[in-house]
């Protein structure tokens, strides 16, 4: 298959026909809770793992802009597989934003490709489980690196992953991201549980009973608030918001089609496209560092673009949309995935009020 490049003159037809085939499996992978491998190994070998990396560890460098860009294609064909990518994504870039070469040139050649699959498990650090007082994962050094004790509650394809990239947090209270071989004895990824939507992306928990890991496989830490480091790539960023945008052209290019034959249609349809091409235009721009707009601000307003869209489409499906198996109803359950994943508190609160006809305002 063609590689996918920002410099090479056929990239957008070569990136138009992998979504195609990501399209067509979109709707199959989530009835049938089948982990998306086909999809996964056409990206691979497409080179969209490359898009992230650096040319040193076989990347091709993409620019923020381009990467916005790209993952808006890949979550309009298929949701699941994108946000897949996001969570390898994820380790990868922390793992070469790391100081530990060793690290990065034992793993990034291969996830440069299809060779090996590395995954997150950090939302314990940011959004989940926030509320208890002690940390679900902790760790604890040893003379030769650091033993791991709890679980992840949220990890995506662990049941499939070579390497987990966790965050564990010390009794002093700093903490540690580390990868994790899933073959080291104590490593467990349990039945992923079944989700409202994006089950075939197989989130679930991993548990760590007494796994020692070596230092050689530290990525950062041990420090305070070890997400607040900067160390490769936030969360709640650009690609949350972009997979958000990706979904909601999907509703909307459904109603665009749908307005040849009711012209009732026509006014929403221009309305949504028209926010639609707003938001994106300011996402690649805060992308590419303009302070204009923030990302929260652009996170708010994607989540409310995805919910309105989705079922403004359901509505335009009309009773079919109603039955199991319409990418409308589909595509409803998987914007309100955006409600909860890696949603800060203030987004959530936001679309809260929205929900609740609150001005932003108001408490």
């Amino acid at each position: 298959m063609e590689q996918l490049s920002v410099s090479h003159s056929s990239s957008d037809s070569a990136l138009a026909r992998l979504c195609e085939k990501l399209a067509d499996g979109s709707g199959v992978i989530e009835t049938d809770n089948a982990w998306p491998s086909e999809q996964l190994k056409l990206c691979g070998e497409a080179g969209v793992y490359q898009w992230f990396l650096s040319r040193q560890w076989g990347g091709q460098e993409w620019e923020e802009q381009e990467l916005v860009r790209g993952y808006v294609r890949l979550s309009t064909a298929c949701l699941t597989t994108a946000f897949i990518i996001t969570q390898r994504t994820g380790a990868c870039r922390r793992i070469e934003a790391s100081e530990n070469m060793w690290l990065k040139s034992h793993l990034l050649p291969k996830l440069a490709g299809a060779e090996s699959f590395a995954t997150v498990g950090i939302s314990h650090l940011t959004t989940s489980h926030r509320h208890l007082k002690r940390s679900v994962l902790s760790a604890s050094q040893t003379a030769k690196g650091f033993v791991l004790e709890g679980f992840s509650p949220w990890v995506t394809g662990g049941i499939h992953a070579d390497h987990i990239l966790v965050g564990a947090t010390l009794d002093d209270g700093r903490q540690i991201l580390i990868v994790v071989p899933t073959n080291l004895p104590g490593v467990n990824a349990e039945k992923p549980v079944p989700l409202l939507a994006v089950s075939a992306s197989h989130t679930g928990k991993v548990t760590f009973e007494s796994v020692e890991v070596g230092r050689e496989w530290l990525v950062a830490g041990p420090v305070e608030d070890v997400m607040g480091q900067s160390i490769g790539a936030g969360t709640g960023g650009v690609s949350t918001s972009a997979l958000a945008l990706g979904l909601s052209d999907s509703a909307i290019h459904f109603i665009e089609k749908q307005t040849g034959k009711r012209q009732e249609l026509l006014e929403a349809s221009s309305q949504l496209r028209s926010e639609f091409d707003q938001l994106f235009t300011k996402l690649l721009a805060v992308a590419g560092g303009d302070p204009t707009h923030t990302l929260q601000e652009l996170r708010i307003r994607s989540n409310s673009l995805v919910l309105r869209a989705t079922q403004a489409s359901l509505m335009a499906a009309k009773g079919a949309g109603f039955v199991q198996g319409h990418p409308s109803g589909r595509w409803c359950r998987e914007a309100m995935f955006f409600l909860v994943w890696s949603c800060p508190q203030s987004v959530a609160k936001a679309n809260l009020c929205e929900l609740a006809g609150l001005h932003d305002d108001e408490d």
